[in-house]
């Protein structure tokens, strides 16, 4: 049944020289990795003139400066991603630069504030959709949470389809997002150009104002900066391109980079021009659209339907990037090998359903609150902007190809906005972004950690040679088998004999209790009578444990065993009922059994099987 679930959810297995059929063309590319970047204009003015507001209408005409900032910096990030692209094709973005030119803590420190990032990607887009479908349907409102966490569940179900499938699903909702956000910009302009929208801004540009510091200006700059998030995710993914890989890559961010600067910048001066101001159960794009197409109309609800569609689907960039980047730290040992895995559909599914259940996790604690979560996203994003940007300096200053001053100062100029920008983050939003500095230490502690069992096994289980020969240094001179004995029954006697044609020496241990004492005597004596030339061993238990007696007694047979040079098995017996369900009526002795001889060193444990036919 739950394999019949599986198949309807998710489809059916594809085999492994399919997955060339999986890579992405250009248009599919820029549905499924610039989701996130494009569906930032939603709020990424909002997040600038929230802060600005705080000041009093006046200061609303900074939005119009701190966009054209945002736009340059936008310019800088990505001539330097389009860099990484062709000077890293493997993928891994910031991950790579950093580890390859700062070193590997440096790399650590951008992989790990990329995977936290990606959860909070899909948290702030889930959160976001949630908000514009509240602000369509306000009796929603109440469930904008549960909203949240659905989309989320909607969009792992989709990536575990298969990366060609949710690029199939996602070219409807990001070119329906473009094609309407691109009239609604163009027809506000026009309108506004043409005076059929007359000049409502609540201040002229250079107008001045009591509340106007450098903090100030600077708290409201790297609010707005949420709008560049997402932008590396291309960077990250260029194995999944179709061939040429680098230039298609390269292609798809420069026409990611183009939309996102259009629309920004158009939706930036439509709320200048309009006069527009945050509102609770209002976004900013709300309002320009109810401005531009003059009321709560077709186009108005056109508008609501494109942006909940993209901001819904925008956390598709995180759940393709992170089980790259994943893939790419599980390859160097500091994450767990089964992010490694393909799953039937041929994706990276351990780290699609990890990145679900973190995002889930996050959207949780934060109650949905995109507010609260764009500050700490965006310091998760810049740290890794600032080390591979600084990282592509030294890749320039190592190799010095043709044109490497100029391609190094573009990478200067990203980095030092970059680098700004999260010291600003720091100094203007520290109640909002301190669970960085707990959360990285803790990522880098577990990294450093998973290495460090993965270089311990390796060590552990590297062959050691005697004189350069084929020869090991040890050999075992015979084999001890113990076999655990409850009663006598039919699989106790197979299994017997399974333990004797594979060992030398022969025990069965019998744990005994006080319940029954004539049950124990007519157990021992029919296996005496069955198997007379087999040590039987009963070990009585005063407290109705099996555990600690067949440890025990296991341990002490390992330490004879050793003086002989024998090796060590314990065979537990197991019947197999016919029907899964059956299971829940035995009790799982055996589990626990092997689950703590696991634990002893030296021993090995088979199970003997036998399979009920009812």
């Amino acid at each position: 049944m739950l394999r019949n679930i599986k198949r309807l959810l998710i489809g059916k297995p594809l085999k492994t020289l399919e997955e060339g059929g999986q890579s992405l063309s250009k248009s599919k590319a820029l549905a499924l990795l610039s989701s996130d970047a494009l569906s930032s204009v939603a709020y990424g003015t909002e997040s600038i003139t929230a802060v600005l507001l705080s000041a009093g209408v006046v200061a609303l005409w900074l939005q119009i400066p701190i966009a054209l900032i945002i736009l340059i910096l936008l310019g800088a990030i990505v001539l330097s991603y389009r860099q990484i692209i062709h000077a890293y094709p493997s993928g891994g973005g910031a991950y790579a630069v950093a580890s390859e030119n700062w070193g590997s803590k440096a790399g650590l420190v951008a992989g790990g504030s990329l995977l936290v990032d990606y959860m909070l990607t899909v948290a702030v887009s889930a959160s976001a959709a949630a908000d514009a479908i509240t602000a369509a349907i306000p009796q929603l409102l109440p469930f904008s949470v549960a909203l949240s966490i659905l989309i989320i569940l909607l969009l792992t179900a989709m990536n575990l389809r298969g990366l060609r499938e949710s690029a199939n699903f996602l070219m409807i909702p990001v070119y329906f997002f473009i094609v309407v956000i691109a009239g609604m910009v163009a027809w506000g302009v026009f309108q506004a150009l043409t005076g059929q929208l007359p000049y409502h801004a609540a201040a002229r540009i250079g107008t001045d104002f009591s509340g106007l510091t450098i903090i100030f200006f600077l708290r409201a700059f790297s609010s707005g900066s949420s709008s560049l998030t997402g932008v590396e995710a291309i960077s990250n993914a260029v194995p999944n391109f179709t061939e040429p890989k680098e230039k298609n890559a390269a292609s798809t961010l420069g026409l990611m980079a183009i939309i996102l600067a259009a629309f920004f910048g158009g939706i930036t001066f439509l709320s200048y021009w309009f006069g527009v101001r945050p509102a609770s159960g209002s976004t900013v794009l709300s309002q320009i659209a109810t401005i531009t197409f003059g009321g709560h109309n077709i186009g108005f609800y056109t508008v609501q339907l494109a942006t909940a569609l993209i901001l819904a689907v925008a956390a598709n960039t995180g759940f393709s990037a992170f089980p790259m980047l994943a893939l790419n730290l599980a390859r160097d040992k500091y994450l767990p090998h089964l992010y490694m895995d393909r799953g039937d559909r041929l994706g990276y599914s351990n780290g699609i359903l990890s990145l679900a259940f973190g995002a889930i996790v996050v959207t949780l604690i934060f109650h949905g609150s995109t507010d609260d979560l764009i500050p700490l996203y965006a310091v998760g994003v810049f740290v890794p902007f600032t080390l591979s940007q600084s990282g592509m300096i030294i890749h320039w200053m190592r190799l010095r190809p043709k044109f490497w001053f100029g391609k190094a100062t573009i990478n200067f100029i990203g980095a030092f906005m970059s680098a700004a920008l999260v010291i600003v983050l720091f100094v203007t939003r520290m109640n909002h972004v301190w669970p960085y500095l707990i959360i990285m230490p803790l990522i880098l502690s577990m990294f450093l950690k998973i290495r460090n069992h993965y270089d311990s096994i390796g060590h552990q289980l590297r062959l050691q040679y005697v004189n350069n020969t084929d020869e090991l240094r040890h050999k075992y001179d015979g084999a001890t088998v113990i076999v655990l004995v409850s009663n006598m029954t039919r699989v106790t006697s197979e299994a017997i004999d399974y333990a004797q044609s594979i060992g030398d020496r022969v025990v069965a241990m019998h744990v005994s209790f006080d319940v029954n004492p004539a049950k124990e005597e007519k157990t021992a004596k029919q296996f005496k009578g069955d198997f007379p030339d087999v040590r039987y061993v009963d070990v009585h238990s005063s407290y109705r444990s099996i555990i600690r007696p067949v440890v025990g007694f296991v341990d002490k047979v390992s330490k004879r065993a050793k003086t002989v040079n024998h090796s060590v098995t314990v065979v537990v017996p197991q019947f197999v009922p016919k029907k899964p369900w059956q299971n829940i009526l035995h009790n799982q002795s055996s589990l626990r059994l092997r689950t703590a001889l696991s634990a002893m060193d030296g021993i090995s444990i088979a199970t003997y099987y036998y399979h009920l036919s009812e």
